[in-house]
C-alpha cells in the first residue's frame, strides 16, 4: 500500500474511532458523578466580561452576550406585571407571554428517539444583576412566610425597576426532571450541545438565540456566584408556587442574539434587533 494511502487509512480509521467512542446517543448516565453533573461543554470563566465560552457542534467557540433591546424589555416587564396584576384579582393567566418560553435543543439522541432535535415549554424568567443578587435573595427570605398579596407587590417591584435590577443579558428557567436514572431531552442536548433558541407565543413575539449554562445544586465546584443564581432562581420558584422538597438544576440562557419575530412589522418577521 503506497504512501498516500496509508495516511487516507489512518485518517479515516481515526475519524471512526472518534465517532465510535463520542457519546451522543444513550440515556445520559454518562453525564453525571453519581448524584450530580458538571456541564462540561461550557466554559463560565469569563462570563462577568459577558463572554462565555462553548462547545458548539464539536468546535469550541468564543460568544459575545448581548442585552435585551428596550422593545423587548418593556413588552415582558409589562406582561409580566399585568400577569401578576390579573392573579392577585383572581383572574385565571393565559399561556402567552413572555413567562413560557418555547425551547429548542439539539445535539443528543436518546435512545428512545431517532432524533436529536427537541422543542419543550419552558418557565422562564429574569436573573438580578450580579452586584444585587445577594441583596434580593435576602428579601426574598424576608419576605417569604409574608401575606400573598404582599409577596406580589415585591414581585411587582422587581418589574417595576427593571433594567436597573436585572442582567440584561440572560434569562433563567429550572431542569425540574433529569435525574440520574432518567433524563429529559432537552437537558441531554444542552449539556452536550449547549446551544438553545426560545421564542414566545405572543404579539409582539421575539426571539432569543442563547448558551445554556447548566447548574447542579450538589456540585461541588460552583464558584459563590454560580451558587447565588441556583438559590435565587428556586427561590423565586417557590416564592410564588410553593414550598418544594429539593432545590432543582438551574439553567442560565446567557443571550447572544435577540429577533423581532412579531407579524406584519417590517422591523419584525425574524428581523435580527440585538447588535
Amino acid at each position: 500500500m503506497k504512501k498516500w494511502q496509508l495516511l487516507i487509512f489512518a485518517v479515516l480509521l481515526f475519524s471512526a474511532c472518534g465517532q465510535a467512542g463520542s457519546k451522543d446517543n444513550g440515556d445520559g448516565s454518562e453525564l453525571w458523578h453519581e448524584n450530580y453533573f458538571i456541564q462540561t461543554s461550557v466554559d463560565a470563566s469569563r462570563l462577568s466580561e459577558n463572554v462565555i465560552r462553548a462547545r458548539v457542534d464539536g468546535q469550541w467557540q468564543n460568544f459575545d452576550l448581548v442585552e435585551f433591546p428596550e422593545i423587548f424589555f418593556s413588552w415582558d416587564f409589562n406582561r409580566r406585571i399585568e400577569t401578576i396584576e390579573d392573579i392577585s384579582k383572581g383572574v385565571m393567566p393565559g399561556l402567552a407571554g413572555p413567562h413560557n418560553g418555547i425551547v429548542a435543543t439539539y445535539g443528543y439522541r436518546r435512545a428512545d428517539s431517532q432524533f436529536k432535535l427537541n422543542n419543550a415549554v419552558k418557565g422562564c424568567g429574569f436573573l438580578p444583576k450580579r452586584e444585587k443578587l445577594k441583596e434580593v435573595i435576602e428579601l426574598l427570605k424576608s419576605t417569604y412566610n409574608n401575606e400573598f398579596s404582599e409577596k406580589i407587590d415585591v414581585l411587582i417591584g422587581f418589574y417595576e425597576q427593571g433594567d436597573s435590577l436585572f442582567d440584561m443579558t440572560k434569562q433563567v428557567s429550572l431542569e425540574l426532571y433529569s435525574v440520574p436514572e432518567r433524563n429529559t431531552q432537552s437537558f441531554l442536548n444542552q449539556m452536550s450541545n449547549p446551544v438553545s433558541v426560545i421564542v414566545f407565543l405572543d404579539i409582539p413575539t421575539f426571539k432569543l438565540k442563547t448558551i445554556s449554562y447548566l447548574l447542579h445544586p450538589e456540585n461541588p465546584d460552583l464558584t459563590d456566584y454560580e451558587k447565588d443564581v441556583v438559590e435565587y432562581v428556586n427561590l423565586i420558584h417557590s416564592y410564588f408556587h410553593g414550598e418544594f422538597s429539593k432545590e432543582f438544576i438551574t439553567v442560565v440562557y446567557n443571550v447572544v442574539e435577540v429577533y423581532n419575530s412579531s407579524p406584519g412589522n417590517d422591523n419584525g418577521r425574524g428581523t435580527k434587533i440585538s447588535p
